[in-house]
């Protein structure tokens, strides 16, 4: 199954959530981002890595993980996010041995995965059906364009998302893409992907 990779774009803090953040894709020769929700020490996590600066007074997880398999010649050398169930993203990273050429497939959470390519330098990658559920088009909008009253319009959906029609949810998903509040386009693009199952 063909491959599609990914560069992390923002790391942004969740409008509805406490201690919540959104890590977003994006597909390195296309227009779809992937919207990731993921906790704080995560986030702290991949920021500390990608600003690169600034260093802990003790090694993080992740960091501590590196220098381990730096000691025993163990490198990563991608990272898959290969399964989205229930709206949770499945990873998994693919280590080699550099003296043996003994590799492993190690299933992870997708936000650990991303701390370590990072760490390893090492590409991100999903499969395009994945993108094509989960995925959503970031277009800039003109400010000449109508725009409904997203937060109020997502303020309603959480109470009752099941009572829209599709071409509600649809009409909602575009204004939270346009809003840049990608929380939401995500628990949306869920509950479309949920009917269109059955």
């Amino acid at each position: 199954m063909k491959l599609i990779q990914l560069d992390i774009s923002a790391i942004r803090q969740s409008d509805s959530q406490n201690n919540a953040y959104v890590l977003l894709l994006h597909e390195t020769n296309g227009s779809r981002q992937l919207p990731i929700v993921i906790g704080w020490c995560e986030a702290r996590a991949i920021a500390i890595a990608l600003d690169g600066s600034q260093e802990p007074g003790r090694p993080l997880t992740h960091d501590l993980f590196k220098t381990f398999s730096d000691q025993y010649n163990i490198i990563v050398e991608k990272v898959v996010i290969h399964t989205l169930e229930e709206g949770i993203f499945h990873s998994a990273f693919y280590c080699r041995n550099k003296e043996t050429g003994k590799e492993a497939i190690i299933d992870a959470r997708t936000s650990d995965s991303v701390a370590l390519a990072i760490r390893y330098s090492c590409p991100i990658f999903t499969h395009e059906d994945i993108l094509k559920r989960a995925g959503i088009i970031i277009k800039r909008i003109d400010e000449t364009t109508e725009q409904i009253n997203t937060e109020k319009d997502s303020s309603t959906q959480k109470e009752n998302i099941s009572s829209y029609s599709i071409d509600k949810l649809n009409k909602l998903l575009k204004d939270a893409i346009q809003k840049e509040n990608y929380e939401i386009a995500s628990k949306l693009r869920d509950e479309i992907n949920k009917r269109k199952k059955k």
